[in-house]
């Protein structure tokens, strides 16, 4: 029998995310990180749409879109499969008009920037109503949601109240969170859309 060495940390909700998007995703999908922020999201999402996919990612901070560019680099993606878009995530209409296999929001603001810059509750729902449109069947939205920050509480409630709208024989949603730590910690979101 064949041991791991070394086993995914899950601790997070992008970990998590994470975990799931690599089951998911397959060389020569399309993917969306509707908020690049450090890039972390993107880079995964390219490597596993693979050179033959495509990813686009939006962050509305030059900051944001310079890290994600650097962070690109230094893993050694330099060709053309990722579309760095810097705008809010609310244009994506605008961008893509193509189905995706999923969608990656990491809400908030961007860790070591300016906490006043943060997502905003009518233009992420505004993405994420356009984002599960473009969602093929059997494909994923991950939602991390932050509610310690200004303005993150009335966010999650937009969200929430958005997944608890959509018929259950349309998509799955799920709520994960641990159960270990305070109530107001970061949790994850999952949607996905049913497979027709």
């Amino acid at each position: 029998m064949k041991i791991r060495s070394a086993f995914p940390s899950l601790r997070g909700p992008v970990p998590l995310a994470h975990f799931i998007l690599r089951q998911m995703i397959a060389p020569g999908d399309k993917a969306i990180d509707a908020c690049c922020g450090n890039g972390n999201d993107t880079v995964l999402l390219a490597e596993l749409v693979g050179p033959t996919g495509h990813v686009w990612g939006f962050d509305i901070q030059a900051l944001a879109i310079e890290k994600t560019a650097a962070r690109l680099v230094a893993a050694g993606i330099t060709d053309s499969r990722v579309s760095l878009i810097k705008c809010g995530h609310e244009t994506m209409p605008t961008h893509i008009d193509q189905p995706v296999r999923a969608v990656v929001f990491n809400l908030g603001y961007l860790p070591g920037s300016d906490h006043q810059l943060i997502t905003r509750p009518e233009t992420t729902l505004s993405a994420l109503q356009y984002a599960y449109k473009l969602l093929l069947p059997g494909g994923i939205i991950t939602v991390a949601v932050y509610t310690g920050h200004c303005g993150g509480l009335e966010e999650q409630q937009v969200i929430e109240t958005w997944c608890a709208a959509i018929p259950a024989r349309e998509a799955s949603i799920w709520r994960m969170g641990q159960a270990n730590v305070s109530a107001d910690a970061p949790y994850l979101l999952l949607i996905q859309k049913a497979v027709q």
